[in-house]
């Protein structure tokens, strides 16, 4: 039996999700969205060389830089694409390169997955020349649709553990951006709010897992989720009150993105 590191799943994963559990159609139903990915592409700038940091099964690396990737999980390594390059199994405390390597470094919506956010984040700021750039979620903002309505537990979960952008900002220091990431309406990227107008997709079990917070709460609070949206779908109830987002061409918060600069 492979002896587990300290801090980690079975599958070498960190933080508070075992992905050797929940992890194995991460890839099918989190498709990276382009017009998400155009907006962080374009925050590598001119960057030759890029650093995923958290990289899972390889959403929004772009295709035009050379990209070195990082993730602790075997379940989500094994699941990059093969036009893709093979992800390094380290964690963001501890970047295994020398300082300044990097043009540029990025992290997409993983940050609250690691046990030390300074650290990951000093790390990153360490190894990078340029800009640092993180896809988060405000956890100011989780709360304002319609999933907290049904599952206050799962939105509680989200808030406590995405760090504030305040807190991301001290953390990499220099000069920090703070730009906007709209959510289409039909995202490829199916995290929680990526449904914000297609509540049905989320009576689907495969959906959920997908999203690491419902892997956190009791399975009594998940079938009571399924069974009162199921019934106020079926009776019209959801549509009554939030039927306008289905023809919302985006959802403008909470995702964002985190742009640090040296200088």
């Amino acid at each position: 039996m492979t002896a587990r590191a300290p801090g980690r799943h079975t599958d070498g994963s960190a933080g508070d999700v075992d992905y050797g559990a929940i992890g194995e159609g991460y890839a099918r139903l989190r498709q990276p969205d382009p017009r998400i990915a155009a907006i962080i592409h374009a925050a590598l700038e001119g960057a030759g060389t890029v650093l995923n940091v958290g990289a899972g099964a390889g959403s929004y690396e772009p295709a035009d830089r050379l990209v070195t990737a990082l993730e602790p999980s075997a379940t989500m390594r094994a699941q990059r694409p093969p036009h893709l390059a093979p992800a390094i199994a380290a964690v963001a405390e501890a970047l295994p390169f020398a300082g300044n390597t990097f043009d540029a470094s990025m992290a997409t919506v993983t940050i609250h997955q690691w046990s030390d956010l300074e650290r990951g984040l000093g790390e990153m700021r360490r190894v990078t020349r340029g800009p640092v750039v993180i896809l988060t979620g405000d956890p100011d903002a989780f709360g304002e649709i319609w999933i907290a309505d049904y599952c206050p537990e799962v939105r509680a979960i989200e808030a406590r553990r995405f760090p504030s952008i305040t807190r991301v900002v001290a953390a990499l220091g220099g000069r920090c951006e703070i730009r906007p990431v709209p959510i289409p309406l039909d995202c490829t990227d199916g995290f929680n709010e990526a449904y914000y107008g297609r509540p049905e997709r989320l009576l689907d079990p495969a959906a959920r897992l997908a999203c690491s917070s419902w892997s956190l709460v009791a399975p009594e609070v998940v079938d009571r989720f399924v069974r009162d949206l199921g019934r106020d779908l079926t009776e019209g109830v959801w549509d009554r009150r939030h039927g306008h987002l289905r023809a919302q061409p985006t959802l403008d918060r909470p995702l964002c993105l985190v742009v640090a600069h040296r200088a």
